[in-house]
């Protein structure tokens, strides 16, 4: 397993799109979520909003699988992943199926007790 974090955009002015695309996974689409975290064989994930002078951002960590999880997200053809897929493009403007030409992100420090 490792950790991966990453920082998305949210396009202006739909942070409360945001909100309700997470509260909507967490609450009445949560099986859906629960399945695809399983499939990810993802253990642990946080999200949070974060509002700079620049704009907000989705700050996204999570501990597992990480091929596993990308792929399992871009493939996914079952109602809620599509869903999901469609909701992170809304917000972030983000299409996963077009790969970021950029290098992943640097983990810099994982320390643990």
């Amino acid at each position: 397993m490792a950790v991966f974090n990453v920082m998305f955009p949210v396009l202006r002015g739909k942070e409360d799109a945001a909100r309700a695309w997470i509260e909507e996974f967490s609450g009445p689409r949560r099986a859906g979520f629960d399945e695809l975290q399983r499939r990810s064989e993802i253990e642990r994930e946080t999200l949070t909003l974060l509002k700079t002078p620049m704009g907000s951002f989705l700050l996204v960590w999570f501990d597992g699988d990480i091929e596993k999880a990308f792929g399992a997200l871009l493939s996914g053809n079952d109602e809620f992943t599509v869903w999901h897929r469609e909701q992170l493009a809304d917000v972030t403007g983000l299409d996963l199926s077009q790969p970021d030409e950029g290098p992943p992100p640097e983990l810099l420090l994982d320390w643990r007790a």
